[in-house]
Order: C-alpha cells, then structure tokens, then sequence
C-alpha cells in the first residue's frame, strides 16, 4: 500500500511537471549590458566615489586622479610658450631697426644723388650708400624667416597645451550613464594606470532576457515583438511582464548545458534577446521565461 502512495505522488508530480514545462516555451536568463569605467591617465586615485550597489548619474564624478605632473606639465609648456613669444618680439625689434637704418640710408641717398648732380659727389658714394640699403633690406628678409620656426614651435606648444588640459580633464572620471555600480575593482590611494578598471556599472532600469529557441520556434519571433515574459513571483506563483524582442542570432549554436528546451531532442538554437522594463522585481542572473504566441493568435 506505502508503495504504491509513493508511485503515486512521483506520478502527480512528474505530470504536473510536464505541464508547467508546456507552459513556457523558451528559457533564460536576465542579463545586463555592463560598462567597465577605466582610467586613462597614470596617478594615485584621490578620491573614488562609488560602491558596490550605489546608483549614480551621467556625468557624475565618480574617481580623481592626481594631477600634480599634469599641472606642473602644463606650466612648463606655459613658460616655453613665453621664452618662444619673448625670442619673437626680440626678432621684431631687431627688424625695426634694420628699417630705421633703411630710412636714414634713404635719406642719405638722396641727398648724395643730389649732390653728384651738382657733381659735389662721387658716384661711388651714391652706389656705397645703395649698396648698404640692399644689404640690410637682405638682412631684414634673413630674420623675417626666422618667424616661420617660431610659428610653428608655437603651434607644437599650444597642441602640448591642448594635450595636457584635456589629460587633465581626463583625470576626473565621469559616469558614462545612469545606473547601479556593480562592481569596484580600485580603492583609494591605490596608483592607477592608464587602462586601470574601476568600476563596472550597468542600467538595470530594462535588463535583456536571453532565452534560446528551436528551428521549429523560430518562425514564431521576430525583431520588435511583443511577448510575455514569466518569472517566479513565489514557489506557487508566477508574474507575468511585457518583453521586447530586439535581437536574433543570425547562427544555430549548441544548446547550453544550463539551457533546457520545449524540444528536449534539439540539438542546435538560436539565441533570443528580450528587453524587459524592470520594476525592480527582476535581477541580474534571475531565471526566466517566455510564451510564443500560436499560429491561430
């Protein structure tokens, strides 16, 4: 009799199993998209804002790294930008005066053309004083080129400038989006280096469902169809929530151990992915399952 009460109950429950497995007709798990936050600058991390399960914004400071050679950096380049411009007024300077010879020359010329007029002078020292004119009008176009290496030892400067003033930028990390910090990978006062992970955040505002279907199930889905998405609510219970489909792989693949079929002989699947507004209720890793629609719906 003992025997039989327990074929029984095994019977009841491996039907009842039976038919909650019809109920569903892909299974999953829900997954965010994470972003890992990095450093881009070498420093020791002065601050670092973040924990576990805190939820910040876009643009939040989240970590700063110190800026001290970066700002010492960018004084030197300050103080070789004035050395470069004081070289270039000097450089200016010297061509004043060169002009200013010019225009005594001039005046002298003038007056000595005058003078071999009234044959008062020699033509020698008319062509003496011209020939000083034409070298010094050289020597003006001499200098003037030097303007040209200025210039341009300037512009390496102010793109140094611009480098360091964005390295400085870089040294405070923002919050690439609004969500929840997964995980911290620093703590403070630690030295970071360029490629350094911080921390992990992810919006866990709409978490991604991935379930995998047959062949024979795959007609049924498209890209931007509604679904129903069930996950347990209690051992008795299920909630019931509006997916979105927004991805189909393109490739069978094996089934995942982890995975298990309406088909239990189907050896390849597709992947699915469904989008799901979370009202808190879903968590990263939570099971869950989906309902096809029928061919007469």
């Amino acid at each position: 009799m003992k025997k039989n009460l327990i074929i029984a109950a095994l019977s009841v429950l491996v039907f009842g199993c039976a038919n909650n497995s019809e109920k569903s007709d892909a299974f999953g798990n829900f997954e965010a998209e994470p972003v890992i936050v990095s450093t881009e600058v070498s420093g020791k991390i002065l601050q670092l804002n973040v924990e576990k399960g805190q939820k910040i914004e876009t643009g939040k400071i989240a970590a700063v790294i110190d800026t001290v050679q970066t700002n010492l950096k960018l004084k030197q380049i300050d103080a070789q930008k004035a050395s470069v411009m004081a070289k270039r007024q000097t450089i200016q300077s010297q061509i004043a005066v060169y002009e200013e010879q010019i225009k005594n020359l001039q005046i002298n010329e003038k007056r000595v053309a005058q003078m071999v007029q009234d044959q008062a002078a020699t033509q020698k020292q008319l062509d003496d004083i011209t020939g000083q004119i034409n070298v010094i009008e050289k020597q003006i176009e001499n200098t003037r080129t030097q303007f040209t290496s200025i210039n341009r030892e300037l512009e390496v400067l102010d793109v140094q400038r611009e480098t360091t003033i964005d390295l400085l930028g870089r040294s405070l990390i923002q919050s690439p989006i609004s969500g929840t910090i997964l995980e911290t990978y620093a703590e403070q006062g630690e030295l970071a280096t360029p490629g350094k992970a911080l921390f992990k955040i992810a919006n866990l505002d709409k978490l991604t469902l991935k379930v995998y279907v047959s062949g024979a199930q795959l007609p049924h889905i498209k890209i931007g169809q509604q679904i129903d998405v069930i996950v347990d609510k209690s051992a008795t219970e299920n909630q019931t929530f509006s997916g979105t489909v927004t991805w189909i792989s393109a490739e069978a693949e094996f089934t995942p151990k982890i995975i298990q079929t309406k088909e239990e002989r189907v050896k390849l699947v597709y992947a699915v992915k469904i989008a799901v507004k979370n009202d808190g209720t879903l968590k990263i890793g939570m099971p869950g399952e989906i309902k096809l629609p029928k061919e007469n719906e």
